[in-house]
């Protein structure tokens, strides 16, 4: 009797530490990423930098090719050390990505602040699903498969809003992905903190984008709802 409860005892404690070191292997790492991401945001609003200049479609088809390029080394070498410098280097691209919309935030006179409102906005979102992630006892993990369908009828809806340019529609694809990608948050540090993810680089990966995705469609929100013409200058 008493070995069988030690050895179950053995591997609570062991699945226990395990999770711990992979969640909090995440955090670090997660915030090792935003040095990267806000570079490439600095360098890519100081020399004006976008990829979508050109045609609207090759220009998304570009993106997706070098976003699903690292998406595939990074699941290729996230056992080792090149998993974490492809993860680093996948979120300068994105910081890079990132320049425009920044770019254009800043044009407004109140830029600064909204960005800095959509960075502190986002923060708390990050702090309440991290805190649901531990109270919440339903397994979310179901929710995965329809919020991956939501997201590609983002990226339909976003495609087609470049030729449409109504800005209801932007409004309502931002609004619908802040929601989206919230609740996408509190699945993927769920399944890490039960223990469901055990590669703190594919969490990494998994986390980062979600909080990508809140800050750039809540940003956009504020600027559509709270921006003030005009340059400061």
């Amino acid at each position: 009797m008493f070995p069988q409860y030690e050895d179950v005892q053995t591997v609570y404690t062991t699945d226990a530490a395990t999770r711990n070191r992979v969640l909090r292997n995440t955090y670090f790492l997660l915030a090792a990423t935003m040095v990267p991401t806000v570079l490439g945001a600095w360098i890519g609003t100081s020399i004006g930098f976008s990829l979508f200049a050109g045609s609207p479609l090759i220009s998304f088809l570009l993106f997706m090719a070098i976003a699903f390029g690292f998406f595939w080394g990074i699941e290729r070498t996230k056992h080792s050390v090149t998993g974490v410098y492809l993860l680093l280097g996948f979120t300068f691209f994105m910081g890079l990505m990132l320049s425009r919309l920044l770019s254009v935030a800043l044009g407004l006179g109140n830029g600064a602040q909204l960005i800095g409102v959509a960075a502190g906005g986002t923060g708390v979102i990050f702090l309440g699903m991290a805190t649901l992630s531990t109270v919440v006892k339903r397994d979310l993990s179901s929710m995965s498969k329809f919020l991956f369908i939501g997201v590609l009828i983002l990226m339909v809806a976003s495609v087609a809003n470049i030729w449409l340019q109504m800005p209801a529609l932007m409004l309502t694809i931002s609004v619908l992905a802040l929601a989206i990608f919230s609740i996408f948050l509190l699945v993927d540090l769920q399944r890490i903190v039960n223990g469901g993810e055990t590669n703190y680089i594919s969490a990494t990966l998994a986390v980062y984008l979600d909080v990508y995705n809140i800050f750039s469609n809540l940003l956009v929100l504020l600027m559509s709802l709270f921006g003030v013409g005009g340059n400061k200058d």
